[in-house]
């Protein structure tokens, strides 16, 4: 996953932009296949990094971590670790991230639609 340096003008204009308009700062979050992806599975509830690993086989586990983490940063998700033999972690979406509910149910109709044209 390329990262683009904070010094860089790219950087500062993807800061600008998201900063003027809320749209491109959720689209920042949430943006991209994976980052998505997950919160559509986690939308119905929580789970396990394996059982989301499951969902999105085409997924490494690293990108799988990653993503959550940064999901995670962006306090859209929560990650909630037990202490069991063996260790058991869960994520869910936070309050915030399920307010993303209506706003997927949406995107998915639109695919819908737009996908049978």
């Amino acid at each position: 996953m390329a990262r683009i340096k904070e010094s860089s003008t790219n950087y500062a204009n993807k800061q600008a932009l998201a900063n003027e308009c809320p749209e491109v700062y959720a689209s920042n979050i949430i943006g991209g296949q994976w980052a998505l992806a997950i919160c559509c599975y986690l939308v119905n509830g929580k789970q396990r990094f394996g059982e989301l690993k499951k969902c999105l086989p085409n997924i490494t586990e690293r990108m799988l971590t990653l993503q959550l983490r940064k999901l995670e940063e962006s306090k859209v998700v929560k990650r909630t670790v037990y202490a069991e033999v063996p260790l058991r972690v869960e994520y869910e979406l936070t309050p915030i991230g399920y307010e993303l509910k209506t706003i997927i149910h949406a995107l998915g109709k639109w695919g819908q639609k737009h996908k049978a044209l």
